[in-house]
C-alpha cells in the first residue's frame, strides 16, 4: 500500500496488542506492519465520519462539546479549548496566582478544556494548581466537565520504555493527575521510524491507566497513515488551521472522515491577526504598522505572506467584518465557527494569555453563530484568490521540519 490508499481501503482494525515487524521503506521511511500484512483497518465501533457539508448541517454542530473516540477510548472535550503556549513566555509575565484565577473564571464560563505542553513554560504546574483549586472548591459534577491536554515532544533519544514511562510521569506530577486526559505527541524527524515505538509505549500507558487517550500533533497524512495502520490508537491530531491555512482539508480530513481521527486546530484566529485591531493597517510604511511583538504574531505573519500578502489579508478581513457585523459578534468568533464547520474538526484552540487579557465572551459567542450560505460565499470569495499553503509549505506540520 503507497502514499493515501488508506482512502480506499476500510475494513475491521487488527487487535491493539498484535505483533510489529519492521519492513522496507516508503518514501525513504521505514515502516511497520501486522502480521506480514499491510492496509489501513478501520477499529471496531469507529463509524466513518460523515462531514459537515452546508450551513444547515453546520447549525447542529453548535453544541459545546465534541467526542473524541478510537475503540474504547473516548473522551468529551468543550469545542473551543482555552490554549496556553502563551505562558512559555514573549506575551508578558505571568503571574500564578492571576492565571489560575483567570482559568477559574474560564472554566466557571462553560470553557472546561485547556491545552498545554510539557515545554510550554509553566503550563502543566498551573494546571495542576487549578486543578486542586477545583477539588476544592467547586461541586464534584463540575470536576468532571474539566480536560486538560497535554502535549509530550521528546528529545532525539532512543525511545525506550523506560525513558517514555519516565516523561509520561514528570506530567502527571506537574498537572498532578493520575491519569492524563490526552496526551498529544510529536516527532520531530520523519526519517526516524521510532515514532512508532514511542506510541507503543504510550499504548502500553494507556493500558495500564497512566493515560486516558493518546492523540497526535503536526503529523502530516502520510505519517497518520502509517501510524492507523499499525494499530495505534490516536483519537486526533492536533493541526495549524485557519481561514488562511486550509491545509488540513486538502489530504487530512479525508483520512480522518475514514478513520474516525478528530482534528483539534491551532493557530485560527492566526495569533490575534484574524481581529478587529488588524483591519485597516499598513506594513508597507515603516514604522506604520501594527507591532508584532509576540511569537505568535511573528509565526502567523509570514504565514499571510507565503498565502496572498498583507492587500489580500486587508480584504479578508473587511470581509469578515462585513459577517462580524451581520451577527452582532465579532472577527475573531466568525474566524473560529468557520474552522468547527469544517469536516472532521472537533476543536479549535483560542489562546489565553492568563491575567493578561481574556476573551470569554468571544469565545462563548462562537457557541450561538450560525453562518449562512452567503457568508461563506464571501469568504470563499476571497480565500480563492489566496495561494494553495499545501504547495506552498507542505502538508501539516511540514513547517515544523524544514532542513
Amino acid at each position: 500500500m503507497t502514499g493515501l490508499s488508506l482512502l480506499h481501503s476500510v475494513s475491521n482494525f487488527p487487535p491493539s496488542n498484535f505483533p510489529l515487524s519492521c519492513s522496507a521503506s516508503r518514501n525513504g521511511l521505514l515502516r511497520r506492519t501486522a502480521g506480514g500484512g499491510s492496509g489501513f483497518k478501520q477499529p471496531r465501533g469507529v463509524a466513518a465520519v460523515r462531514c459537515c457539508t452546508g450551513p444547515a448541517e453546520a447549525a447542529q454542530t453548535n453544541n459545546r462539546t465534541a467526542t473524541l473516540k478510537m475503540g474504547n477510548d473516548t473522551l468529551d472535550i468543550c469545542r473551543v479549548l482555552n490554549g496556553m503556549w502563551q505562558t512559555s513566555g514573549g506575551w508578558g509575565t505571568i503571574d500564578r496566582n492571576d492565571a489560575v484565577e483567570a482559568m477559574l473564571r474560564h472554566a466557571d464560563a462553560g470553557l472546561t478544556t485547556f491545552d498545554m505542553a510539557d515545554h510550554y513554560g509553566p503550563a502543566e504546574d498551573l494546571f495542576g494548581i487549578f486543578i486542586n483549586r477545583v477539588r476544592r472548591e467547586r461541586p464534584p459534577e463540575y470536576l468532571e466537565t474539566v480536560r486538560g491536554l497535554t502535549k509530550w515532544a521528546p528529545p532525539p533519544v532512543k525511545m525506550t520504555r523506560t525513558f517514555v514511562q519516565q516523561s509520561i510521569d514528570i506530567s502527571r506530577k506537574r498537572m498532578d493527575v493520575e491519569s492524563l486526559d490526552m496526551l498529544q505527541f510529536h516527532w520531530r524527524d520523519y526519517n526516524n521510524p521510532e515514532y512508532l515505538d514511542a506510541l507503543m509505549h504510550l499504548t502500553d500507558l494507556k493500558n495500564k491507566g497512566k493515560i486516558k487517550t493518546i492523540a497526535l500533533t503536526n503529523f502530516d497524512t502520510v505519517r497518520l497513515e502509517i501510524i492507523l495502520e499499525n494499530g495505534m490508537p490516536v483519537v486526533s491530531n492536533q493541526v495549524q488551521h485557519s481561514i488562511v491555512d486550509m491545509r488540513p482539508q486538502q489530504r487530512m480530513a479525508e483520512l480522518c472522515g475514514i478513520s474516525g481521527v478528530k482534528l483539534i486546530t491551532y493557530g485560527t484566529v492566526m495569533g490575534g491577526l484574524l481581529s478587529e485591531k488588524y483591519l485597516d493597517t499598513n506594513f508597507r510604511i515603516p514604522f506604520s504598522g501594527p507591532k508584532l511583538n509576540t511569537p505568535s504574531l511573528q509565526k502567523y505573519k509570514r504565514m499571510v505572506d507565503a498565502w496572498g500578502g498583507w492587500s489580500l489579508f486587508q480584504e479578508l478581513l473587511k470581509t469578515l467584518k462585513k459577517i462580524a457585523d451581520k451577527h452582532a459578534v465579532s472577527i475573531p468568533t466568525v474566524a473560529v465557527r468557520y474552522i468547527l464547520d469544517q469536516p472532521s474538526v472537533a476543536g479549535s484552540m483560542i489562546g489565553v494569555r492568563l491575567g493578561l487579557s481574556e476573551h470569554i465572551k468571544e469565545s462563548n459567542d462562537v457557541f450561538s453563530l450560525a453562518l449562512d450560505q452567503e457568508d461563506l460565499q464571501h469568504i470563499e470569495h476571497v480565500t480563492k484568490k489566496g495561494k494553495d499553503l499545501l504547495n506552498v509549505t507542505g502538508d501539516c506540520g511540514d513547517e515544523y521540519r524544514r532542513a
